[in-house]
């Protein structure tokens, strides 16, 4: 029981570390605000955003091996589609990302429940199953926005020559 508890302890503290070098590892020089390298990645054009959501669902994941309770999921799930889909706006969704930390946000939810365990009256298969298709198609979504909107350039810029 006790190295149950300390493998719990450890892989808190790692996605504790990776929230925080994605959210909050870089100081706004003149300012107490800090970035993650979220903030950089997602500068990107079409992969930053994918590869934010990619590790926000590794978190995610990582996190249903904790038995958390269903309305803990759901915010957790809220965090990361809210992540998503407002970042992925050019310019308004990299200055979003900057303030809403979705990792952070779902890591504190992580603690919380540790902290004060509430337990799940059933199994929540049919919910993970539902979790990992809205993840799912939260990506598909964007990849088709973003592939979209390519299409749109490409056909815009192609037309002017």
């Amino acid at each position: 029981m006790h190295s149950d508890t300390n493998a719990k302890l450890a892989k808190l503290q790692s996605l504790r570390k990776l929230s925080d070098l994605w959210d909050r590892s870089l100081g706004v020089p003149g300012t107490r605000f800090k970035v993650g390298l979220e903030s950089l990645v997602g500068l990107l054009p079409v992969g930053g955003d994918f590869v934010g959501i990619l590790l926000s669902v590794y978190i995610l994941f990582q996190a249903i091996q904790f038995k958390l309770p269903k309305t803990t999921l759901a915010k957790m799930i809220f965090n990361i589609v809210i992540d998503g889909a407002v970042g992925s706006i050019p310019i308004l969704g990299d200055i979003f990302d900057t303030t809403w930390k979705a990792n952070t946000k779902n890591v504190n939810l992580l603690e919380a429940h540790l902290r004060e365990p509430i337990q799940s009256r059933q199994k929540d298969e049919w919910f993970i199953n539902i979790v990992i298709i809205v993840l799912v198609l939260t990506l598909i979504g964007i990849i088709s926005l973003f592939a979209f909107a390519i299409w749109l350039a490409v056909g815009f810029f192609g037309n002017n020559r």
